[in-house]
């Protein structure tokens, strides 16, 4: 092992004795960074390597470096550097102010969205019995001339009184239905500025201010998106995952509520269909109350332009199918005790609405938070 050392780096030996350059250049050339000790006599004439890198440096071809140097250039224009079009994420101190700030803006809205879920429940089931007493009111009323009443039925204008009875009770149990529809109507209309509030932006007084602020509002600033760059807000998820099972839980009630409307629109025109001439005609294109339509398209279920001027048609989340206009017109023809019925068992179930899954959303997201919403 050590004879060939020494006959590999014999060339710069011999170059450092003097010889001819060409037998100098064959192999490795001494660095001029490291003075090497001259041989002792009375030592045989070893030559070590001392460590790569240290004394020793391989002679390269005069062509090589040039196209190294031209195929890394040629590199760097075939992979420029690629400006991103996405906003930079907030300084590291930014961040540090902001994750609080969004963690309890997140708390405050996904408990908004737990409270509207709770008053949804009880207007939907205040709605679901006013349904029924207008409908057994309607039934009553309608039947009342073939109905036996027994021992009073000699009673002198029993069945005229009865009658007025029943339709006084229809108007209150109609006004009823209606109030019902609009606390619906309003809940479901908060619950979609909540899930659009789910980010945090930054605000400062002026640029000169050392104060950070906070708001659900977004900003002048263009390059602050409010999701603080798409970081964990509390553990693992960013708050456009937020946003996702919020959208997710918002559209089931918004299409619930159309399903709804279209209940309310059929039982006011079946209570309306033995009203004297003159009286509102309840259909799908006219505003049930003053101001439904504002709320309606703050819920995006009524369109902007001005070619279509009725609420949007109801649907089935499940089969995705929607409703034609013929069947949603009301043509003046009261509905039987069967399609009644079918009304009546609608409402109570809730077609478009997923109880599993809405338990499941506020659960996860209840972990996630540490909160509980259920």
């Amino acid at each position: 092992m050590i004879a060939n050392q020494k006959l590999k780096f014999l060339p710069s030996v011999a170059a450092r004795q003097g010889r001819h350059p060409s037998e100098a250049r064959q192999g490795f050339e001494v660095s001029t960074k490291r003075v090497v000790p001259a041989v002792t006599p009375n030592r045989p004439s070893l030559f070590l390597p001392s460590l790569p890198g240290a004394g020793f440096r391989c002679v390269k071809s005069p062509m090589e470096t040039p196209q190294r140097n031209s195929s890394s250039s040629s590199s760097q224009s075939r992979n420029p550097t690629v400006t991103s079009s996405s906003p930079l994420p907030p300084p590291s101190s930014i961040l540090r102010l902001w994750r609080p700030a969004a963690q309890r803006n997140l708390r405050n809205q996904w408990s908004k969205l737990a409270s509207c879920r709770s008053e949804w429940v009880t207007s939907s089931s205040a709605g679901r019995s006013h349904a029924t007493s207008l409908v057994n009111a309607h039934l009553s009323r309608k039947y009342m001339p073939s109905m036996e009443l027994g021992v009073v039925s000699d009673m002198p204008a029993i069945r005229e009184k009865a009658s007025s009875k029943l339709s006084k009770q229809q108007e209150l149990h109609r006004t009823k239905l209606l109030s019902s529809y609009k606390l619906l109507l309003g809940v479901t209309a908060q619950m979609v500025a909540t899930s659009k509030s789910m980010r945090c932006y930054s605000n400062t007084a002026s640029s000169s201010s050392s104060i950070v602020q906070f708001s659900t509002n977004s900003s002048m600033d263009n390059d602050d998106r409010g999701d603080g760059g798409e970081i964990p807000v509390f553990l693992f998820w960013s708050v456009s995952l937020f946003e996702h099972l919020a959208d997710e839980l918002v559209q089931m009630f918004i299409s619930e509520l159309m399903i709804k409307r279209l209940i309310v629109v059929e039982l006011l025109s079946s209570v309306s269909s033995e009203a004297p001439k003159g009286e509102e005609v309840w259909c799908w294109s006219n505003e049930l109350y003053p101001g439904e339509f504002e709320q309606l398209r703050l819920c995006n279920l009524y369109p902007s332009d001005e070619t279509d001027q009725q609420p949007i048609r109801p649907r089935l989340i499940e089969l995705k199918s929607t409703f034609t206009n013929s069947k949603i017109q009301y043509e003046g023809q009261p509905n039987n005790l069967e399609t009644l019925q079918v009304y009546l068992t609608t409402w109570l179930c809730e077609v478009n609405m997923d109880c599993n899954r809405i338990d499941d959303i506020f659960a996860i997201v209840g972990e996630e938070m540490h909160v509980n919403l259920l």
